[in-house]
């Protein structure tokens, strides 16, 4: 009687060699097209957790990003930018000095009203930083943030301009910033990856996220990011068959890894070494993770701070796996919480969002802080562009997209606490002052973690691609202490 396990491999053995002289050609195509896949290959053997030789190239400020994003646009001018001009002007014409021949996403035609804001406006901290009443608990740490009130970008509809805002250009399919991150530097964590996505929901009309978004595009795809869900599994179909130990699992890895090495030794393809990688994360997590999510070992005062309750998917539990996951070396962590898109109903809406995410936020830069880990944290808010000096009803005031001028704030990891950079004119249109781009906040932010923007690159269609683009980007040193 043949064995069946020689039939498996014979057979595997069949299937590897036919597809080395059916797929050669076609391999030998797609890599000559992207060198930058070999130099990823090479480089993964650099560190036992990624990372390319030769990095950091200078001594870094922080060690790790959490990048807050409120998805679908905050309004700089009901959080971080008063405007008592626009006050005065609040229900007459908008000037057309400033809209006429700009891009208004859904007010294009219409008869444009000035919308003075929503809410009041105090001076908080040594610092006198003005924020909103929206934001109370932003109010408690203003003497932490550096609120950049010039921000531009380029895209005006959601998905494009979340595209822009993470990877520094509107053409999908390009690497994520947190994916460049991972693969400059590689994680400090053996045991779970080095960058790490959650999302929340809540407020008005949440746009979708797609997983492109922490895509590790024309980089190995090691590098990209892994979606953790707060509720439910962590991590989909990383739990063990049932009816498998882990001593089973353990010699079913090494001998694909051993298949899996030789099939690299003959190709050359960075894929393979990928999944390699892979499998071998997937079998540490499934320790690590339930370790992570599991909430039993934090004090009753640390859950009621955050406002989280285990398992239960809002934003304020996804701060509080933040800080876990930045403990345990995580590098780049990116929570998304989908509903501030306020084209109408902004007042409420705005309460809605505050109240699921102002206090958690708080409590993350707070928590950080107790730790004496903000200080090699580089914690980063905002929304993918700002909102309207304009009105707009749909159930009550809102105010459309814009690109010309918003805020963000940033703060640890090397950043100048308790100040203010940058403004924009008189009604809060144009970004004229200290205008900070998109690129400019990627050059920033991979200076603060030690790497030179514009070295920074990898070959790719013959060009030589940059997180910060073609186009010249600046560090913007005015915010760095």
């Amino acid at each position: 009687m043949i064995d069946p396990t020689t039939v498996q491999l014979n057979r595997r053995a069949f299937l590897s060699n036919a597809g080395v002289g059916l797929g050669s050609a076609a391999l030998a195509t797609l890599l000559a097209e992207s060198h930058g896949g070999r130099q990823a290959a090479a480089a993964e053997a650099a560190s036992a957790t990624g990372g390319l030789p030769g990095l950091p190239h200078h001594a870094p400020r922080a060690k790790r990003v959490i990048f807050l994003c409120m998805a679908g646009g905050p309004s700089h001018l009901e959080t971080f930018d008063y405007k008592p001009e626009l006050a005065r002007l609040d229900g007459q014409p908008m000037p057309d000095s400033y809209t006429q021949g700009q891009p208004i996403a859904q007010l294009q035609g219409q008869k444009l009203k000035c919308q003075g804001p929503l809410t009041r406006f105090a001076k908080y901290g040594e610092s006198g930083q003005l924020i909103s009443d929206f934001l109370p608990w932003h109010a408690k740490m203003a003497d932490d943030l550096c609120v950049v009130r010039s921000l531009v970008t380029e895209q005006i509809n959601h998905d494009p301009a979340h595209t822009f805002m993470n990877t520094g250009t509107a053409i999908s399919g390009r690497p994520s910033m947190g994916a460049w991150v991972n693969y400059g530097l590689g994680s400090e964590s053996q045991d779970l990856p080095g960058f790490v996505v959650l999302t929340s929901v809540g407020g008005r009309n949440p746009q979708p996220i797609a997983s492109r978004q922490w895509s590790a595009g024309f980089l190995p795809s090691r590098y990209q990011g892994v979606e953790f869900n707060s509720s439910g599994d962590p991590v989909n179909y990383v739990s063990r068959p049932a009816g498998v130990d882990s001593q089973q699992q353990r010699r079913l890895i090494d001998t694909v890894a051993q298949l899996n090495q030789r099939r690299l030794a003959q190709t050359g393809d960075p894929e393979i070494a990928t999944q390699i990688a892979a499998y071998e994360m997937a079998f540490r997590m499934q320790t690590s993770v339930p370790d992570l999510m599991d909430l039993s070992d934090e004090p009753q005062h640390v859950l009621d701070m955050y406002g989280a309750e285990p398992g239960d998917g809002t934003y304020a539990s996804n701060c509080l796996l933040a800080r876990r996951l930045a403990e345990r070396g995580v590098r780049f962590i990116h929570l998304y919480h989908r509903g501030w898109d306020h084209h109408g109903g902004l007042v409420n809406y705005m309460n809605i969002c505050g109240g699921l995410t102002d206090k958690p936020t708080w409590a993350l830069l707070n928590d950080l802080k107790q730790r004496d880990m903000l200080k090699d944290t580089l914690v980063v808010w905002g929304g993918e562009f700002g909102r309207t000096p304009m009105f707009q009803g749909k159930g009550g005031a809102g105010r459309d997209h814009h690109i010309k001028g918003f805020s963000m704030w940033l703060a640890g990891g090397g950043i100048r606490s308790g100040m203010s950079y940058g403004a924009t004119d008189e009604l809060g249109y144009n970004a004229v002052e200290d205008v900070v781009h998109v690129r400019d906040l990627h050059a920033t932010m991979l200076h603060l973690l030690g790497i030179d923007p514009q070295r920074f690159r990898v070959k790719f269609q013959g060009l030589d691609m940059r997180l910060t683009g073609v186009e010249e980007a600046r560090v913007v040193r005015e915010i760095i202490s």
